[in-house]
């Protein structure tokens, strides 16, 4: 037997325990077929069943209108700042954007192959470390949408309100979606990564209103396709079978759990933990303050860069992985999602207290 380490990987990320175990205990013959999920036809009729029960849970735990489609597509979040303007940048070709963090840059520089962004508002002044005051003034009525990243993965940002804009608003969750409620009809269409509160790497997730869909030019490749997707159930060609069997169990987990309003009432105790030690500590600060703390990743440094080097090596040796901090911020990050348990916060705090009391 070996030793489960605390994972605070910003993605691929930690996965619930009960979740590896049932899909450990599965592998090699599923509900009976004999064979692996992995092994399985995507037309089959046990993996049928599969996508289709991952799409309802889905649906229940975030409230889905009926209006909008479910879609579990390949390439990743960045992917998605491609085939969003695609599909949704056809009217007057203008997109609003608030910028704040790489993902944003990224999905920006793609824009302008694509589109005519426009940046709304940016928190780059103090290196990404707010979100932006936002009005409905702001905002272009000609846009076809308006871009945003719900929760900062790297800099530890997340938005407490919704942008008041008029336009459709398109939302990247990768790093906090089921984190906590949300009120998917405000948003236009919303899209995530799985590996950080959903599954493995190599699946992702779009909730796209239908009146979005089947504007999109005929020129259009159909595998960028929304509306070939959503007329295809996610299966136009073979999608990532075995991540979208892994979010399934996710799912399962989330639900037996007690929903996302439980799971929202853990992830901001373990926030609480860490923040409240962050806040009434001699060594360690929080980078982010105030209303915009993320509660699924927290960046925090010493100020210095020799003694940050010592504290993420002291905890990688009592198994505490992946706590050093994206280079862009420097220092430590810890990222709580929604599998890491509450026992990894408190063991963690308590490193962080014994290391300052020796210094």
């Amino acid at each position: 037997m070996f030793d489960r380490v605390y994972n605070f990987s910003s993605g691929p990320a930690v996965m619930p325990e009960a979740v590896l175990k049932r899909a450990a205990d599965e592998m090699m013959n599923y509900g009976g077929s004999g064979m692996s999920v992995m092994e399985m036809s995507h037309r089959s009729k046990v993996y049928d069943n599969i996508i289709k029960e991952a799409e309802k849970l889905l649906r229940e735990l975030m409230n889905v209108p009926d209006d909008y489609e479910v879609l579990f597509l390949q390439g990743g979040a960045s992917l998605q700042f491609d085939m969003i303007p695609m599909n949704l940048a056809v009217g007057s070709g203008k997109v609003d954007i608030v910028m704040t963090g790489m993902w944003t840059k990224r999905a920006y520089a793609e824009l302008k192959k694509l589109a005519s962004p426009r940046v709304v508002a940016s928190s780059e002044d103090k290196t990404y470390t707010y979100i932006p005051e936002l009005t409905a003034e702001m905002f272009d009525p000609e846009a076809d949408y308006v871009h945003i990243c719900y929760n900062n993965t790297i800099y530890g940002t997340r938005y407490t309100d919704v942008p008041p804009c008029s336009r459709p608003l398109v939302a990247d969750m990768s790093s906090c979606i089921l984190s906590e409620p949300v009120d998917v009809s405000r948003f236009g269409l919303i899209f995530a990564g799985a590996q950080k509160n959903l599954g493995p790497a190599g699946l992702t997730i779009v909730i796209v209103r239908k009146d979005l869909l089947g504007r999109q030019p005929e020129t259009l490749p159909a595998m960028l396709d929304y509306n070939v997707h959503a007329k295809n159930a996610s299966l136009y060609n073979t999608p990532p079978t075995y991540a979208i069997y892994m979010c399934k169990l996710v799912l399962e987990w989330l639900r037996d759990l007690g929903g996302v309003e439980q799971i929202a009432a853990v992830n901001r105790r373990k926030a609480d933990m860490i923040y409240g030690f962050l806040d009434g500590s001699n060594i360690f600060h929080a980078t982010v303050s105030g209303k915009d703390r993320s509660i699924m990743n927290v960046p925090f440094v010493t100020g210095d860069p020799e003694l940050d080097a010592r504290f993420v090596a002291e905890a990688e040796e009592k198994g505490f992985k992946n706590l050093k901090g994206h280079r862009s911020v420097g220092g430590m990050r810890a990222s709580i999602y929604n599998a890491m348990p509450e026992e990894g916060v408190e063991k963690l705090v308590q490193f962080m207290e014994d290391f300052e009391k020796k210094l």
